[in-house]
């Protein structure tokens, strides 16, 4: 549930109004675990990814200027790309295109990407004009509260306690209302400006102002391309994987060892990410922390909906979730960053001709502050390096279209 917090947290540095994008994050939760239950019949929780919402807001929206509408039709557009490829069955030609280390850098890279957002929305992490960034001085009581929030949070984790990262987001709330009481800092919580203590306070009527606002022909240009492309295929990659490691971790498998209903799951996800743009939020998926349900019993579609569910008493509860600071959510996201890395070890890192294209595309997105310049280098890198070292057949068709594509990005300065 922390990313009915999260989300709008990050989704609002692009623009956005926290109430809305909250709404629609708890009607995506909501509709599409509903859909995974019902049709897909798999114990899968589906809601806005981590990942696509930093690609939203600090790609999509403030490294390339879009308006935040413009970037929810290029949302709706993935989706209906991802609902064709998913209706099409073309899932086996993809995974065949992309380069398995790829897949895997691409994933670690946005897990490092989460984290430095999650440093930088802590101001742990700030600009520095000598060495571009530096570690912020502890004598701030912001960065001192976050440390406090990072180091419980993970202590929680490590200890296996149920709800570690929310209690971790709700003690750190309460933390850092000295700082918003006592020195006035916007960034901190002051419970006696956002009252809590009555009724009215505490209880809001759903924000639909985000629903429809999408600009669906604007983000039709040859330019947005790139974009659209970006968010379609890393939500398969992501949808895959996903479906992998639940099926593996609840024996979720049909009578060919594949992932159970899979075909179904795909296009539950490519449903979510299409409905996620026009309700007002970054692409819906599959979430891999429902393998944490699965262990405690969850093996039909009735964990999906009651899961699904549980999110719709928070469209009421805007206000007390709009108290919670962003140096309360940074912990979350850099704990989310340390769950991310995990595929790395999947690389094999001594043959040098799969581990530096891989590298490249891991490294560049947080580098270069952007998860598209990291896929294109990725792509871009593999096909030269195994051209140059005799292993051309290693690259399929399809990925030389990509290409194309990447180089045209390149080019329009993208």
């Amino acid at each position: 549930m922390y990313i009915i917090v999260v989300n709008p947290a990050i989704l609002s540095q692009a623009g956005l109004p926290f109430s809305g994008v909250l709404t629609a994050t708890v009607l995506l939760s909501f509709f599409c675990s509903l859909m995974m239950g019902l049709y897909a019949r798999n114990p899968i929780v589906v809601a806005p990814g981590m990942g696509m919402n930093a690609f939203f807001t600090f790609t999509a929206v403030k490294g390339m200027g879009l308006r935040p509408e413009v970037a929810l039709g290029a949302v709706f557009w993935a989706g209906m790309l991802f609902l064709v490829m998913s209706l099409l069955n073309v899932r086996s030609a993809i995974v065949r295109t992309i380069p398995v280390p790829i897949r895997y850098a691409v994933s670690a890279g946005i897990g490092l990407f989460i984290t430095l957002i999650g440093f930088e929305n802590a101001k742990f992490i700030i600009a520095n004009p000598a060495t571009l960034v530096s570690i912020a001085s502890f004598n701030d009581p912001i960065v001192l509260t976050f440390v406090f929030g990072l180091l419980l949070t993970s202590a929680l984790v490590v200890r296996d306690v149920p709800g570690a990262i929310i209690i971790g987001i709700v003690l750190t709330t309460l933390a850092a209302w000295p700082i918003g009481r006592y020195w006035g800092d916007a960034s901190a919580v002051n419970f006696g400006q956002k009252t809590l203590v009555n009724f009215q306070g505490i209880l809001a009527a759903p924000d639909f102002s985000l629903i429809g606002k999408l600009d669906l022909m604007g983000s039709l240009q040859w330019s947005l391309w790139p974009v659209i492309f970006a968010f379609a295929f890393t939500d398969l990659f992501d949808s895959l994987s996903t479906f992998v490691g639940v099926a593996e971790a609840g024996n979720l498998h049909d009578a060919d060892g594949q992932p159970r209903n899979l075909n179904r799951s795909l296009l539950t996800d490519a449903v979510s990410t299409t409905l996620a743009g026009i309700l007002g939020t970054s692409p819906g998926t599959a979430y891999i922390e429902s393998a944490v349900g699965i262990a405690q019993g969850g093996r039909t579609g009735l964990t999906a909906i009651v899961a699904g569910c549980c999110f719709l008493p928070f469209l009421f509860l805007s206000p007390v979730l709009s108290v919670i600071p962003s140096i309360a959510t940074a912990p979350a996201l850099v704990l989310v960053g340390a769950f991310m890395m995990k595929p790395v070890t999947r690389i094999k890192w001594d043959q040098l001709d799969d581990a530096l294209p891989a590298f490249l595309a891991l490294a560049l997105i947080p580098f270069s502050y952007s998860i598209t310049q990291g896929l294109i280098w990725g792509f871009l890198s593999w096909t030269v390096i195994k051209v140059a070292v005799g292993k051309s057949r290693e690259v399929p068709l399809g990925l030389w279209i990509v290409d194309v594509f990447c180089v045209l990005a390149l080019t329009a300065g993208h």
